[in-house]
């Protein structure tokens, strides 16, 4: 007898749960909670199309339970199933028990040919199984939707029982116990969805290489594009499906929104007036700078031309002419490079490259740049002053005279993204009595006295202003799916600026490769406190510390970004 027929078959309690109760079962131990116990009564089914929502099936006992995912506890199917049982046995009053869908498909898919659960199918053929494991799969985008994710993870971990979906929400990396499954479920979802993946690197889903594509689906009206990248790893293979809603557009949203500060926007706007030049944004993956772009070029009015060259287009930008150019994996065909170069004569003003990311791109980008175009772009690196280092690496090669050239490099911007504090949030002080850290370590009063005065001394600012996330959550931010981000409403861009063009000196730090330099040139033309809105020559932590000190971030959510405000402390005392 199978483990799951054991927990069917064997479960020591009488709770049954019923289509109004609060309960789901998420986990192969939630059902547990089950042992039916009604006399052996068949239903026939035969025509209805039920899979993967609603399943009828019989136990050992001859008892019969009726699983439900969560969305069809009022649904004709259900409803029709419900009728059958009452015409066959008019005295017993069908139970249903609420399920979530990858738990469902697991049932479903333990065929049991006699004394434990017979799940109903519609016929013996591949047909029907293969629809109840796309029906799982869109139910993870589903949830992933309704939770706001901008990933999901498949992790087959081959040689475990089980494996996790995970996603990333608010940019943390979360493992919801109910997208817990059996490993042989989720490589057949893996097997299954890729089938209809676009542009795929392989006929088939294959863990021990690495692969990409593209998959179009539509989830409750709402149209999704999922990126593909699997990244075959010693247990298996982890695949992540960057989540891409295709109904938004850059006009959903504006600089300020996205946190963007008034002396920002303005900077942002003044760069993007000006002909020629390049505006590079940088930051880690995740951290908004494809949506900060799309939202610069929607703001362009309409006697520009803007273009765009994405691998994939990720938002809509209505003004905007957008192409899609998938770059290979490795080796073969660059059709990116080639792209670039068509483009030049296509008489735009404006032009978006979505990621300087190789030596092709690196290449066509100066030639671009240096011929009057308004360039745009994104790199990964930690820091504004660290762009130039990064385009003049050995790996993209770009030349130092160039990036040193006074309008070349218009604007640098470093963006990052942290959790929004809801108005729920608590004031500061009431860590005084003990509060944990990120980590979950708690602290006494005193280290959270001596944090705050920490900040004070730093900042030379008045810390009566902080708050921390209340854990508790309310009405509108308490999640019981995902606690940890209770609190929270969303995130908000923390950014730094620099404008190379403004200071010789700068430009000479440039041309000299010395990023601290730079660095140094661009703090030294802070000329406002640290509690003003006035962000120039301040970094993206300050930035950060200024939200913090106004109440809308948790100052803890600051050092795990950026770097402890300890090490800060150290730093400025070496430094004198």
């Amino acid at each position: 007898m199978s483990a799951l027929r054991q927990i069917l078959t064997s479960a020591p309690s009488t709770h049954s749960v019923d289509t109004d109760g609060p309960t789901l079962l998420s986990s192969l131990a939630d059902l547990h909670s089950l042992k039916p116990a009604y006399r052996r009564l068949r239903v026939d089914l035969s025509g209805q199309r039920l899979a993967p929502h609603v399943c009828p099936a019989e136990l050992e006992d001859g008892s019969l339970i009726v699983l439900c995912t969560p969305e069809y506890g009022r649904s004709d199917p259900l409803a029709a199933i419900k009728e059958a049982v009452r015409r066959a046995q008019p005295a017993l009053d069908t139970r249903v028990v609420m399920i979530t869908p990858t738990l469902l498909l697991t049932l479903e898919r333990e065929h049991i040919d006699a004394g434990g659960l017979r799940a109903r199918t519609d016929n013996g053929t591949g047909s029907r199984d293969r629809s109840a494991v796309r029906g799982a799969f869109t139910d993870i985008i589903r949830w992933a939707l309704a939770h706001a994710a901008s990933d999901i993870h498949l992790n087959l971990a081959l040689r475990e029982v089980e494996s996790q979906v995970s996603f990333t929400i608010m940019g943390r990396y979360l493992h919801p116990s109910r997208w817990r499954m059996p490993t042989a479920r989720l490589q057949d979802m893996a097997n299954v969805v890729w089938m209809d993946v676009s542009g795929g690197t392989g006929a088939v889903f294959d863990p021990r290489t690495e692969q990409q594509g593209r998959l179009h689906e539509v989830v409750d009206g709402v149209p999704v594009m999922l990126r593909w990248a699997s990244l075959a790893i010693d247990a298996g293979a982890s695949v992540c499906l960057r989540l891409l809603r295709l109904d938004k557009t850059a006009s959903d949203v504006t600089l300020e929104s996205l946190g963007y500060l008034p002396s920002q926007v303005a900077l942002l706007r003044r760069a993007q007036n000006s002909e020629g030049g390049a505006i590079i944004l940088s930051g880690v993956v995740g951290s908004g700078k494809s949506t900060t772009i799309a939202r610069l070029l929607a703001d362009l009015p309409d006697s520009r031309k803007p273009i765009t060259l994405e691998d994939p287009v990720e938002t809509a930008i209505p003004n905007a002419l957008q192409s899609t150019v998938s770059r290979p994996l490795t080796g073969g065909e660059n059709p990116f490079g080639a792209k670039l170069r068509t483009v030049k004569r296509s008489a735009m003003t404006d032009l978006l490259v979505g990621e300087i990311r190789d030596q092709e791109t690196a290449l066509a980008w100066m030639d671009l740049v240096s011929s009057g175009t308004n360039v745009y772009t994104t790199v990964h690196v930690g820091g504004a002053a660290l762009i130039p280092e990064r385009l003049a690496s050995d790996f993209l090669g770009v030349s130092r005279d160039l990036l040193a050239t006074p309008g070349v490099l218009k604007l640098l911007v470093y963006q990052a993204l942290l959790p929004r504090l809801c108005n729920c949030a608590l004031p500061f002080s009431n860590l005084f009595a003990g509060g944990q850290s990120l980590d979950g370590r708690h602290h006494d009063g005193d280290h959270w006295h001596a944090y705050a005065d920490r900040i004070r001394r730093l900042y030379q600012v008045d810390t009566s202003g902080l708050r921390v996330r209340n854990s508790e959550g309310c009405g509108h931010c308490r999640n019981p799916d995902l606690p940890t981000l209770n609190g929270f409403a969303g995130r908000t861009v923390v950014a730094e600026m620099i404008e190379p063009s403004l200071d010789v000196h700068m430009l000479r730090a440039i041309r000299e490769g010395d990023a601290l330099q730079l660095m140094t040139l661009a703090a030294s033309q802070r000329a406002a406190t640290f509690d003003s809105p006035e962000m120039q020559g301040k970094s993206a932590m300050e930035c950060a510390v200024y939200k913090a000190l106004m109440g809308e971030i948790d100052p803890r959510e600051i050092e795990p970004r950026f770097q402890a405000f300890e090490t800060v402390e150290r730093s400025r005392r070496q430094a004198t």
